[in-house]
């Protein structure tokens, strides 16, 4: 399984402080029950998903590539940073192609590392 992160990670207010440690951790497997993700979704004629990281040691996510948008503690922090992910998104597009807005966004930065 490769993870992958947005250049920009949105991150909830209770894992602010520790960000970096917890980052650390998903990139070295150590499980986090508390830990949700944000990613982008499997189909894409959907944007968004979150759901928990323990969710990751299932069978079906060892091929795959899980691109994170956002991480937060706890399913309630994961709902409200998905509203700030489209209402972030909605203000600063004035649309709501929110997978669309992301990958862009994604791309530039990209771009500028290469």
């Amino acid at each position: 399984m490769e993870i992958r992160c947005y250049c920009d990670l949105y991150v909830s207010s209770g894992l602010q402080k520790k960000k970096n440690k917890v980052l650390k951790k998903l990139m070295e497997r150590v499980w986090q029950p508390s830990l949700y993700l944000v990613t982008f979704a499997q189909g894409k004629q959907n944007h968004l998903e979150f759901f928990p990281a323990l969710l990751l040691k299932q069978p079906a996510y060892e091929n795959k590539t899980v691109f994170v948008v956002g991480i937060a503690d706890g399913y309630d922090a994961a709902m409200c940073l998905v509203e700030d992910i489209v209402q972030e998104v909605v203000e600063q597009s004035g649309g709501t192609d929110i997978r669309g807005f992301l990958e862009v966004r994604q791309k530039r930065f990209e771009e500028r590392r290469s």
